[in-house]
């Protein structure tokens, strides 16, 4: 029981941080139907620019304000950060591409996954980043926690868990109850119809990258305080974050959530009951699995085509 309690703590945590990168594919997808590689980047980029405003306000075990607020401006820091990342991607290498054939923005994000990547390795290296989390107020965000049974939940993982819920909460309410939102879904549904109805089609796809880059940024510092970060995390968690969007149904937020739950929970039981060699193998298995089964994922719909 005690290893169940324990692996369930540790799905919700990585499907937390899955379900934020998989919030940015569904957003993008949803208003521009693009599959945006470069999303896996900006995560790390995120996971960076975290690390470099941790280092400037003197670092884990020092820092020259409460570790509190450092944690606080080091999230709003990565996901301000990777918001204007979003937009300078968004400007120049897709909207040129905007009504071209679908292939030629899908290879231009492929280039700007790989540009990310290698100039981030120019300008920093190859060595890991360490946020070194332990060090943080001696200690507290590890000793201090609640427990279940015999199992110690962190607060580390408890912050990680509220902070990624709270997120989704808010995205849930500005898409939902907000006049941008609601133009969100209009342009969705159809973007020429919602250009003739007044909806500034430019801003609402601005907006869309905003925010999926933010919440990418966002999941990269929640990545990055409980495990090294390098150049090259942003690949395989970009693709963990699309495996998520399509269980959930691309497009979907609410799927985007469930599919990064579904993931982590499937991740973290085949790492605990069989072995950390097989989990990358099962993940990839879900995604064949709804690409062959049910290709629209749990909350999307099926593309009716007109005759």
């Amino acid at each position: 029981m005690d290893n169940f309690i324990q692996f369930t703590v540790n799905a919700l945590t990585l499907g937390s941080v899955y379900a934020l990168i998989a919030l940015g594919y569904s957003l993008v997808y949803g208003i521009l139907k693009l599959l945006n590689f470069a999303h896996g980047d900006v995560f790390m980029v995120g996971a960076f620019i975290g690390f470099g405003v941790l280092q400037a306000l003197g670092g884990a075990a020092d820092p020259v304000i409460s570790i509190w607020f450092v944690l606080v401006l080091v999230m709003l820091s990565a996901m301000a950060g990777c918001a204007i990342l979003g937009v300078a991607i968004e400007r120049f290498a897709y909207r040129p591409l905007r009504n071209a054939p679908r292939i030629a923005p899908l290879i231009s994000a492929l280039g700007v996954s790989f540009f990310l990547t290698y100039s981030m390795q120019l300008m920093f290296g190859s060595q890991q980043r360490d946020y070194n989390a332990f060090a943080m107020a001696n200690g507290a965000l590890f000793f201090k926690g609640f427990d279940i049974g015999s199992v110690r939940v962190p607060l580390l993982r408890i912050v990680i868990v509220v902070s990624a819920f709270v997120l989704m909460i808010l995205l849930w309410l500005l898409v939902t109850k907000t006049r941008i939102g609601k133009a969100m879904r209009a342009t969705s549904y159809d973007r020429e119809a919602a250009a003739m109805m007044g909806i500034d089609i430019d801003r609402v796809i601005v907006f869309a990258f905003v925010l999926g880059s933010a919440l990418a940024g966002a999941a990269g510092v929640m990545f990055a305080l409980r495990a090294p970060a390098s150049v090259t995390i942003g690949f395989v968690a970009g693709l963990k974050g699309f495996t998520a969007a399509v269980i959930g149904g691309i497009g979907s937020i609410p799927g985007a959530m469930a599919g990064g739950l579904i993931l982590g929970f499937a991740e973290s039981f085949t790492q605990g009951y069989i072995s950390t060699r097989w989990s990358d193998l099962f993940v990839f298995l879900i995604l064949i699995a709804f690409m062959l089964l049910r290709p629209q994922g749990l909350f999307g719909k099926a593309d009716i085509k007109k005759v």
